[in-house]
């Protein structure tokens, strides 16, 4: 009587060099998440679509070509913009305000705008055109 041996061919997955490479990738992801800058403002920026839309609830703030701000179309001065715009998101929480600036300004009186938002931690977007 023969004896039968039970030899079937059983698939098998090294799994033992996928962690090693889990690894290397973790410690990858860590030492280049900690080389961002943490200086950068940190805000909303809308892509350059046409249709491209925000919430219903924003707050229009407009700056010319000779610095004068406008808060919905109403004159302010700088001083006063902070407790302008602090007054007029009172009302509700989950406003955004959309700032409108020439390209050509300097970088400096955007900077200037947007501290006020980092300040009171409020949400700020910068409008853009299309792109032709």
């Amino acid at each position: 009587m023969p004896i039968k041996r039970n030899k079937r061919f059983h698939a098998e997955v090294a799994t033992s060099s996928l962690s090693d490479i889990m690894f290397f990738l973790l410690l990858f992801f860590l030492i280049i998440s900690t080389l961002a800058n943490p200086n950068v403002i940190k805000m909303t920026l809308p892509k350059s679509k046409t249709n491209e839309k925000t919430n219903k609830q924003f707050i229009s703030l407009s700056v010319t070509e000779d610095k004068k701000f406008y808060i919905d179309k109403q004159p302010v001065a700088f001083e006063e913009l902070e407790a302008t715009l602090m007054s007029k998101i009172s009302n509700s929480k989950d406003q955004t305000v959309i700032v409108r600036i020439p390209f050509n300004l300097q970088v400096q009186d955007l900077v200037d705008v947007l501290q006020i938002g980092v300040k009171n931690n409020l949400k700020f977007v910068i409008a853009t055109s299309p792109k032709n």
